[in-house]
């Protein structure tokens, strides 16, 4: 009953709104009046009817994000001041401060530091948390209140920020800030280039291009591409990445929609750098779109063997439209397929489970397809590596200390306790895991996975039905339970959680430049990488 509502009482005000609309209800113009007429109807009789007092704009606001709600979780609505913070946040007219930052209660938390950039330069550290911008209370202020932090160059910005309890000071110069899509390239071994690429902007393939070119030159005879943790971006640099290693006229990806207008194929345009050289993909679950679209193509085209964990899926389009007022709204206009015809997105927003979420294709019900040369690859969501590493998975324990920010916490810690590492690698000790564990209990950092939930939950309904006295003491013994399973946890994953702490570490010292530099002698995915590179036998082997 409740769904029927929602969609009834939304669906007409985007359909008069949006021209494309009609598609979806195969031109059936009457049905569409029909329902602008109801909700028209309806919307008027609240707004004069209603006990209280109500806003118009912000009733429709949320009448129409609502909606969208019920599709998938890229189709977006902006309003006018959407639109106008969206338009200045990618213009590149604005500063900023180097610094990625994210919202905690009354606080802007700074999470990660890059080097040289203005919050490098006024010695802010990973693990500050930031209480007042210049005239501004946080505790005060429910905006992004990262917009308080970008402006015209040399602006400065007073803050007043928490360091370990202590409240200080810093003044912030704003300047241009321009973080590359290749952040750090560099030489494995004599013969093996390594390339990071970490998003897909306006110059990824400009910089990608030039770091290729500079390892070649420097004796590479062999490139690892590291698309880990790439989110995507561009489409058309997607396409052009995939060009440098492949001919002109071939077929990247191909975008398929029940509007004709939106389905394309996208061919390679320009001469390719090397079509030969051995190249190395690695992905993992947060390599997402265009990351998917270069793993996938160069994968099918068999120009590239992929290394490491399944791709997060994400192969939907969108594209804004501009529409009356000064709104606009970001739409799935289509889905991603690569060369050999596999879908890249995984989970099907449009037939979800009895919870509302949407479901995975089953692995029994993947479909198969042939690359180029005739080896077998699999749909089901995202890009499936060649050669799949066990190790590169990540626990339910460590997701959940990386989402707690267990992990975070407690190397701010760590770094003010070892405040002179500089650039030694430290050696990660079973004592110092254990001063870990001790820490999380101490900080009663809350592991909240979906068990502990639920039973909070649980407890808070019984609290409200008057029945949780009677049922507290087995609550607490489930509780108990839990928390000894968690602890078990940590020990049965405390090799992988010590990796993610000492990389964490790595970074607090030296910066991502660091991190990079210790990946390249110790990471298991950029390892197998160039032991499969090493062995023209084994590479050859994977793409036949």
């Amino acid at each position: 009953m409740l769904t029927y509502f929602k969609k009834r009482y939304i669906l007409p005000v985007v359909a008069s709104g949006f021209f494309l609309v009609a598609a979806s209800f195969k031109d059936d113009f009457f049905e569409i009046a029909k329902q602008i007429e109801i909700f028209t109807t309806l919307f008027k009789t609240i707004n004069q009817n209603y006990v209280d007092e109500v806003n118009p704009a912000e009733l429709m606001d949320k009448a129409i994000k609502s909606m969208l709600a019920d599709l998938d979780p890229y189709t977006n609505y902006f309003n006018e001041q959407d639109v106008v913070k969206f338009k200045i946040n990618n213009t590149g007219e604005y500063t900023g401060v180097g610094a990625v930052m994210t919202r905690k209660e009354d606080k802007l938390i700074v999470k990660e530091i890059y080097k040289g950039f203005p919050a490098d330069k006024a010695n802010l550290k990973s693990g500050d948390a930031i209480i007042q911008i210049g005239d501004i209370v946080l505790a005060d202020f429910k905006d992004d209140a990262t917009q308080l932090l970008k402006g015209a160059k040399n602006t400065k910005v007073d803050l007043k920020y928490i360091r370990q309890g202590k409240i200080l000071t810093a003044q912030i110069i704003l300047d241009e800030v321009e973080i590359k899509a290749v952040p750090f390239f560099s030489k494995i071994d004599d013969k093996t280039g390594y390339i990071a690429l970490t998003v897909f902007n306006r110059k990824t393939t400009q910089e990608t291009k030039e770091a290729l070119e500079k390892l070649k030159a420097d004796g590479a005879e062999k490139i690892v591409l590291d698309l880990r943790g790439n989110p995507g971006g561009l489409l058309n640099e997607a396409v052009n990445v995939c060009n440098l290693f492949v001919p002109k006229g071939e077929v990247i990806v191909t975008t398929k929609s029940k509007n004709p207008k939106y389905n394309n194929i996208y061919k390679t345009t320009n001469e390719p750098i090397d079509l030969e050289i051995p190249l190395v993909i690695i992905v993992n679950g947060k390599s997402a779109s265009a990351s998917e679209i270069v793993s996938g193509a160069l994968q099918d085209l068999d120009r590239a063997v992929v290394v490491g964990s399944r791709s997060f899926g994400k192969g939907l389009v969108q594209r804004p439209i501009d529409m009356t007022y000064g709104t606009q709204v970001k739409v799935t206009i289509s889905r991603y397929y690569t060369p050999s015809g596999r879908c890249i997105q995984a989970l099907d927003y449009w037939h979800k489970d009895q919870d509302g979420k949407a479901v995975r294709t089953d692995a029994s019900k993947y479909n198969a397809f042939k690359t180029k040369k005739g080896r077998t690859v699999y749909d089901g969501g995202g890009i499936q590596p060649d050669v799949e590493l066990a190790d590169t998975k990540t626990s339910t324990i460590a997701d959940v200390l990386q989402k707690n920010d267990g992990i975070f916490n407690y190397v701010t810690y760590y770094y003010y306790k070892n405040p002179n590492l500089g650039d030694k690698i430290p050696s990660y000790t079973d004592a110092d895991y254990s001063d870990f564990k001790a820490f999380l209990k101490r900080e009663k950092i809350n592991f909240d996975t979906e068990t502990e939930l639920a039973l909070k939950v649980t407890l808070e309904k019984a609290k409200k039905e008057k029945i949780d006295e009677t049922i507290q003491t087995q609550y607490d013994q489930l509780m108990t339970a839990l928390q000894k399973s968690e602890e078990a946890l940590l020990d049965k994953n405390q090799k992988e959680i010590k990796k993610l702490i000492l990389e964490e570490i790595i970074k607090r010292y030296q910066y991502k430049e660091g991190l990079y530099q210790y990946y390249l002698k110790n990471n298991v995915e950029i390892a197998k990488a160039t032991s499969i590179l090493s062995n023209p036998e084994e590479y050859n082997k994977i793409l036949k």
